[in-house]
């Protein structure tokens, strides 16, 4: 089946797979929300350990999917592996020590022979959400507003200095920060963390404290939020895209290039609006409706909104990782990808993917299909 498809075909359909992967795990990043808020949703040591505990059921999912997120785009546009992650190392080196200690913290935590005591780890347990989720967004928001890198595919021909890309700027990833269209959306995935933290700590936590002071906090955080997420979308739809000619490869400037992929692909327009209302709905779910299943629309939402998020940087002739350095350096679907046999044989892995989510979906459900209270804390056998 996949070997009659074309080349270009395959690249489309492996960018909605990174697509899909992005969106899940942006969702996924509820359990890096509710660690920010263990301190402000427990008061006392049974409390934050419920917390903990809920939280804990799920770290794993995210964890397993940002390392298929890397591994998808390491297999399907290795160019962008290369130059991305060997280049802007300095930020990603950072998050993979967030994650680290995110299941160093997890495992010892409650452990008798802990001799950096459970606070300890809680302090590292929001290290990795806050240091996660603002890092991944604002390295995500590069996909629009470009890097500081080239690539040279005629060096793989020297025989002492044969690397294709090379970072431009000795911060190496780190001087994403001094754009604020990226910090923006950074901080906008953090406080939308946040806000799905303390929806899903609400649906899977049964003490009545904690959901009291849920109240509080998802209005803190939903408003930040929406003012970051408006600021990101309506000036990443005014703004000048990176687009390329699909006959020759020329990359050039467009104005209102992301805006205009929302008009000339309706679905993706669709998708995004949903995603927005969907989110929206599930926070007023929760402040003037029935709590426990708002987690549900917001994440959905956000898994929705996202993924469109990422179609409109890859798709309909749209550089997804651009040079401002060299904007003809700049990384397409098109000419970062692998061999028509590699993305072939892929296709046919990807074919597993509705197994492994459909597991996930019942692992879920088995293991939440009771909320936790502090009774259960003394009688599970593995306490986190």
């Amino acid at each position: 089946m996949f070997e009659t498809f074309q080349l270009l075909t395959l690249q489309q359909y492996w960018w909605i797979i990174i697509s899909v992967l992005g969106a899940a795990l942006v969702f996924l990043m509820f359990v890096q929300g509710g660690q920010m808020l263990i301190y402000n949703l427990g008061k006392t040591k049974s409390e934050r350990s419920m917390i903990i505990n809920s939280l804990g059921r799920k770290w794993e999912l995210t964890f397993t999917t940002l390392v298929t997120f890397g591994g998808a785009f390491f297999a399907s546009f290795p160019l962008f592996y290369s130059t991305s992650f060997g280049g802007a190392y300095w930020v990603w080196m950072i998050i993979l020590f967030a994650f680290i200690i995110q299941a160093i913290s997890y495992e010892f935590r409650s452990k008798e022979s802990n001799f950096l005591s459970a606070r300890t780890y809680e302090v590292f347990l929001f290290i990795n959400g806050a240091v996660g989720t603002i890092l991944i967004g604002t390295a995500v928001g590069t996909f629009f507003n470009g890097a500081m890198f080239s690539v040279d595919k005629i060096n793989i021909t020297q025989i002492f200095d044969s690397a294709i890309s090379r970072w431009q700027t000795p911060f190496h990833g780190l001087e994403a920060v001094l754009t604020f269209h990226n910090v923006s959306l950074g901080l906008a995935v953090f406080f939308l963390a946040r806000v799905l933290g303390v929806l899903y700590i609400v649906n899977t936590v049964d003490d009545a404290a904690v959901n009291q002071r849920a109240h509080k906090q998802l209005i803190f955080n939903a408003i930040p939020f929406l003012l970051f997420f408006l600021y990101f979308v309506i000036y990443l739809l005014f703004k000048e895209g990176f687009a390329y000619d699909p006959v020759n490869g020329e990359v050039f400037m467009e104005k209102y290039k992301y805006f205009n992929n929302l008009i000339e692909m309706p679905a993706v327009l669709l998708i995004f609006l949903a995603g927005v209302v969907l989110v929206l709905t599930g926070i007023a779910k929760y402040l003037f409706g029935k709590k426990v299943n708002s987690f549900w629309f917001a994440g959905g939402g956000t898994f929705l909104a996202v993924l469109a998020l990422f179609l409109i940087a890859g798709l309909n002739n749209t550089a997804y990782y651009p040079s401002i350095y060299n904007i003809q350096h700049s990384l397409t679907i098109e000419n970062s990808s692998s061999s028509h046999y590699t993305l072939t044989a892929m296709g046919y892995v990807s074919l597993f993917v509705p197994v492994v989510i459909a597991y996930i979906y019942f692992v879920w459900r088995a293991i939440n299909n009771k909320r936790i209270d502090k009774s259960e804390l003394d009688e599970d056998i593995h306490v986190y």
